[in-house]
């Protein structure tokens, strides 16, 4: 059965705008002009939170809007015949969700809620109008897609050909890094999903996912107190992922 996205009439009210939101200079860019921003702003639907384990849209719905992660965040999901779950990502505040059901009309794959969760909802007609209008949105657009097709194929890669704790290593590295470029600590940081759902995104039992961190620690690469994570040798994690870190690539 099919489900409508949990989205209400733009709140305005104490929620922030466009303008005012701590996130924008990661969701938009940096070159619209206050007048533009407006308009962007103007379409832009802010609802109520999603609770934890409701779904933001569900396989198969309509493509109707994208969505911004303002706070908290979400799985994306496919299931199987056989009604298996399979997890395809992650998305955390700044990030945008939605983007692939974008070619057939259709949401390709359900959302769901990992704890309270809000989001900015954006009509995916009213954004088409705007960017014929807005170049400058368009171009965000246009990278925004890239960076996630990016992502994906070297989630692909992760996934069929490293071993269990290079791809424990490379998804916390992953993670790092997307809560560094919101501006928050790349080597103290919460996981809001568990481990059952890190094991089946990543194609490993849960019990390997366990062992792997308890090694982890052992060895002084991290700590962790219930869902929060500190990373405590980021040069040996990046080694053992078989991964470049950003600093080592600006000094080559």
């Amino acid at each position: 059965m099919k489900t409508t996205p949990v989205a209400h009439p733009p709140l305005r009210g104490n929620q922030p705008h466009c303008q005012t939101c701590s996130l924008n200079a990661l969701c938009l860019p940096l070159s619209l002009s206050d007048s533009d921003m407006e308009r962007l702003d103007d379409i832009i639907r802010r609802g109520r939170p999603i609770q934890k384990g409701q779904l933001l849209f569900q396989q198969g719905d309509e493509f109707q809007s994208v969505f911004a992660v303002r706070t908290g965040a979400l799985k994306t999901y496919t299931l199987a015949s056989n009604g298996e779950e399979q997890i395809t990502g992650f998305h955390l505040a700044s990030e945008l969700i939605g983007l692939a059901g974008y070619d057939a009309g259709n949401y390709p794959l359900t959302a769901k809620a990992l704890e309270t969760t809000t989001v900015c909802e954006i009509p995916i007609h009213q954004l088409e109008s705007l960017t014929d209008e807005l170049p400058d949105l368009r171009k965000q657009l246009m990278r925004t897609m890239g960076t996630e097709i990016r992502h994906d194929q070297n989630m692909m890669l992760l996934l069929s050909k490293k071993n269990a704790e290079e791809r424990v290593a490379s998804f916390l590295i992953d993670i790092s890094n997307r809560y560094q470029r919101r501006g928050f600590s790349s080597s103290h940081f919460r996981l809001p999903m568990s481990r059952v759902d890190i094991s089946n995104y990543l194609g490993l039992a849960v019990e390997t996912i366990s062992r792997v961190f308890t090694r982890f620690q052992k060895n002084e690469l991290i700590d962790t107190q219930g869902k929060e994570v500190i990373i405590l040798d980021m040069e040996k994690l990046y080694e053992m992922a078989g991964l470049v870190s950003e600093d080592e690539c600006e000094h080559k």
